[in-house]
């Protein structure tokens, strides 16, 4: 006994027909017209597009950072990630100071197995590089299924990385199919304009962008690119928020080099001007990079569109605004960076990127699931709907309109940085390897089903 999903609209990355789907099992069997069996389950979704889950490759769940943890663990980030339509999730296991790589991923499969309403994969973020470890990136990559690391560039003290390691890491990686992801910040430009404006007495949350500028976002890619092409090493840069930056990117791709552009809808939508409300409140909106001039915004959008970023992703790392934001009431640099967004990506992009003509259905498709897919190693079980990929697939009713509240969402943190915004559209179904997990925009299935993806080297 199979499901068809019946007169709705298959959109692809480079497909938009009207056909029926066929699941049975786990995976999508026939795509066509009279492709039911008397005995399959009809659900009509006449009226619907049918896009492929969406694919969040950039999330943080129950990562602790400090002296706190994350709001949202992996039970209550996937579970708002699937309500949205994100079906699958690549998070970012984290290496503690003196941990082996072998030592950290045992940590995040325990928190992750069981938990996850969606599928799910892992980076490795290393935080304490030395010959041992990079002696594990073979193990990571040819046992472990993770074919992705991360660095840092910013967080000096903490995570921050020199030339030296980064060079290493990247030749090092490249020799075994592992794709370096970068946050790229100049973090010792950072350490001392925080540094700076403290002993100024300037502590309010308005002084995270003025010490977070645009020229530490766009030194730190050029001097990522410039360490790749020497190694000859594919790079994939996480967050990219202003268009300095991002023409850096451009021109490189232009050359040839391998550099893989990652934003976030927070940049796609929200602008610095949310650092001037009054109080506190604009401690919500403190990540890195920080919130950037609209002016920004409409280059990132020109530039999903003309394929130059190649993936949307959230980099969901909640907090709560009571209880943890708080923390740096009176000192801004203690302000916990992150946002949440992992149950949003889908709708901002639809209702502020679609229907406002600046990307089209295609250009949706491609940066929120079929190019994740490929850059990361899933495509095409996941990333598109085909024969033989997985029957993850949202149905998404193009009539509904709503309003992102906080009261609202499956997340755990208590706010949402889009409160008050309209959303039109919405998943109203949502199958997971051809298990009915949404349906009318509901939660059914309570036990989380999400599997673990491993992957294989990449390239």
């Amino acid at each position: 006994m199979g499901i068809i999903l019946c007169g709705g609209t298959i959109v692809t990355a480079t497909d938009y027909y009207q056909a029926d789907v066929r699941i049975e099992g786990e995976k999508v069997v026939a795509i066509g017209k009279k492709i039911a069996l008397p005995e399959d389950i009809i659900v009509d979704v006449r009226g619907c597009l049918l896009f492929p889950g969406g694919v969040d490759v950039h999330t943080h769940f129950d990562l602790p950072v400090g002296d706190t943890v994350t709001a949202d663990d992996f039970a209550s980030g996937t579970k708002g990630a699937i309500i949205g339509g994100t079906t699958t999730i690549i998070d970012y296991a984290t290496q503690c100071k003196g941990e082996t790589l072998k030592e950290a991923l045992e940590n995040w499969h325990l928190k992750a197995k069981g938990n996850c309403y969606g599928d799910y994969g892992f980076h490795m973020a290393i935080t304490d590089w030395n010959d041992r470890v990079a002696e594990e990136i073979s193990w990571l990559s040819q046992s472990a299924g993770v074919t992705s690391i991360k660095l840092y560039m910013a967080y000096k003290n903490v995570l921050q990385v020199d030339d030296d390691i980064l060079f290493q890491a990247l030749a090092r990686s490249r020799q075994y199919g592992v794709l370096v992801c970068v946050h790229c910040e100049n973090g010792d430009m950072i350490y001392n304009l925080i540094n700076q404006y403290r002993r100024q007495g300037f502590v309010t949350p308005n002084y995270h962008p003025v010490s977070h500028p645009i020229i530490a976002e766009e030194e730190a890619v050029t001097r990522i690119i410039a360490l790749a092409q020497v190694t000859k090493s594919s790079v994939y840069i996480v967050h990219i928020s202003s268009s300095d930056a991002l023409q850096v990117v451009m021109k490189a791709k232009v050359k040839g080099n391998q550099v893989y552009a990652e934003t976030c809808p927070q940049y796609l939508v929200l602008d610095e001007e949310y650092y001037t409300r009054t109080g506190f409140e604009s401690a919500k909106y403190v990540m890195s990079p920080p919130l950037r001039k609209k002016a920004n915004q409409k280059f990132l959008w020109q530039s999903l569109q003309n394929r130059m970023i190649d993936v949307v992703a959230t980099d969901h790392c909640s907090f709560n605004f009571i209880g943890q934001k708080d923390v740096g009431l009176h000192d801004f640099s203690k302000i916990p960076n992150g946002i949440p967004g992992a149950q949003n990506r889908l709708g901002l992009l639809y209702t502020y990127g679609v229907l406002t003509g600046k990307i089209d259905l295609h250009t949706f498709v491609n940066v929120t699931a079929t190019q994740p897919a490929k850059i990361f190693g899933l495509f095409p079980r996941k990333g598109t709907i085909a024969v033989g990929s997985d029957a993850d697939i949202v149905v998404w009713d193009v009539n509904d309109t709503s309003l992102i509240r906080a009261e609202k969402q499956y997340h755990k943190v208590d706010y949402t940085p889009y409160e008050g915004f309209q959303q039109k559209g919405k998943a109203v179904h949502v199958f997971l390897r051809g298990r009915h997990i949404v349906r009318d925009a509901t939660l059914c299935d309570i036990d989380p089903q999400g599997i673990y993806l491993p992957r294989t080297p990449i390239g």
